[in-house]
């Protein structure tokens, strides 16, 4: 299945990127997404977003999966499905 990232804010700072599509296999929860995302965009990221193994992201740090905040779903247990869109963002931007 394929899924579409974009990155917001300071997300953005570490990843050099702003969006991204990504193939995972069927079943994938938005943990192994970001397991995957970690190994890719390595130590900042993990440091300052998601480290593996650690249930949640950062404080600082929310995700949307389809408009939705991961905290009104199965948090990092949400399953992901072909076509989905999640956004990494700050809990707050300014500017």
């Amino acid at each position: 299945m394929n899924v579409r990232i974009h990155y917001l804010g300071l997300v953005k700072t570490y990843t050099n990127q702003s969006q991204d599509e990504m193939e995972l296999k069927e079943g994938a929860t938005l943990s192994d997404l970001l397991n995957k995302l970690a190994a890719d965009f390595g130590k900042q990221f993990m440091q300052e977003i998601y480290e593996p193994g650690v249930k949640d992201v950062k404080p600082m740090f929310t995700i949307m999966v389809n408009g939705v905040i991961i905290g009104q779903l199965n948090g990092l247990e949400t399953k992901l499905k072909d076509r989905d869109t999640i956004i990494l963002m700050p809990l707050m931007t300014g500017g």
